[in-house]
């Protein structure tokens, strides 16, 4: 008893130290178990473009709705559907056999009355009769010929025919039909080359020019195709505050289709010395935009202005510079001065802008 009472004094004070020291290697451990493993990139000197990014239609170059000039009953149907046709190409028929007969009559009247011109020229040059009686003559011959040039162009009108080389659609009526000006036969369309139509905000206007390339790319099809604006509207659209734009596919082998969606992209404002990050790796706050970087052992955060952004990277404009080690995961766990450690450092090899 007394010897326990005697050395306890001496006691407390090398428990107080080992208990002390137990807690210093547990707070030193748990600040190691801190350090987060991040990748960082060194910023370097990127060539930027801003990009675009923007829906449109790819339409035929050229599209229309077959139809007579004139009304009567179909007779013959020359076509078949999904097929290729040439400009000129007879399609249909009218029934024309009236306008046969009267253009037959105006050709019989035609030829008596030119016998009868050459036999009055002949009298005229004898003087055996008037100047008057042989322009009676030759007018007449005049008229009779409006007359058959009118005929034969009505004749003309009941027959269809392909206004330009393309394919043609479905067929809407069957031979024996009675069809008007206004009835569809069928639609002809031309998709080599096609149109793709978009529309870019007012504020490009000075940009965009003819000649402009674009790029684009459509559901189902991991391709990038290549095109080139050819058509500007000169007017800007007052409701959506746009810039109407057609540019031109070749489609040789007519591998797209019209009516189908394409998101289009455009570079714009090329930058040869930017700053450029990943867009992953900037944070954005009510106060602005902010990234972290490798400082001393940890991470720092640094408020940022930003400027293009393309589909992978975004421009700074102030807070970071050349050489800075820029954090681009474990964004989400970082903190100011958190402690980390740097798995691997990537360079800044000037990303891409397309997709």
């Amino acid at each position: 008893m007394f010897s326990g009472i005697i050395l306890y004094p001496k006691i407390k004070p090398m428990l107080e130290v080992l208990l002390k020291g137990k807690s210093s290697g547990n707070i030193m451990m748990r600040q190691v178990q801190k350090k987060l493993n991040v990748t960082g990139l060194v910023i370097a000197p990127t060539q930027m473009s801003e990009l675009i990014k923007t829906t449109g239609t790819l339409r035929p170059d050229e599209e229309v709705d077959l139809s007579f000039e004139t009304s009567g009953k179909i007779v013959r149907i020359e076509f078949t559907e999904g097929t290729r046709v040439k400009k000129g190409d007879l399609l249909a028929k009218i029934n024309d056999k009236p306008l046969q007969a009267q253009l037959q009559k105006l050709q019989a009247q035609k030829k008596l009355t030119e016998e009868k011109e050459f036999r009055q020229r002949n009298l005229l040059d004898r003087d055996a009769i008037s100047k008057e009686s042989y322009d009676q003559i030759v007018t007449d011959l005049q008229t009779i010929q409006a007359d058959i040039n009118l005929i034969t162009a009505r004749i003309s009108e009941t027959e269809l025919c392909a206004p330009f080389d393309g394919i043609i659609g479905l067929r809407y009526l069957s031979e024996g039909s009675y069809a008007t000006s206004s009835t569809k036969i069928a639609k002809l369309i031309k998709i080599s080359p096609l149109k793709i139509e978009f529309a870019i905000s007012e504020k490009y206007a000075d940009e965009i020019k003819i000649g402009f390339p674009i790029n684009f790319t459509i559901d189902g099809s991991d391709s990038i195709f290549n095109a080139s604006v050819y058509a500007i509207e000169p007017k800007i659209d007052l409701i959506t505050r746009t810039i109407p734009i057609r540019a031109i596919y070749p489609n040789r082998k007519e591998e797209l289709k019209s009516g189908r969606s394409a998101m289009i992209y455009l570079q714009l404002s090329k930058i040869n010395d930017a700053i450029a990050v990943p867009s992953e790796a900037l944070i954005p706050e009510m106060e602005g935009e902010r990234v972290f970087i490798y400082k001393s052992g940890k991470a720092s955060s640094v408020r940022v202005n930003i400027g293009l952004r393309t589909e992978l990277n975004v421009q700074i404009t102030r807070g970071l510079k050349f050489g800075d080690t820029l954090l681009t995961t474990g964004i989400l766990q970082l903190r100011h001065n958190l402690p980390v450690v740097l798995d691997s450092i990537i360079n800044n090899n000037q990303p891409g802008n397309l997709p």
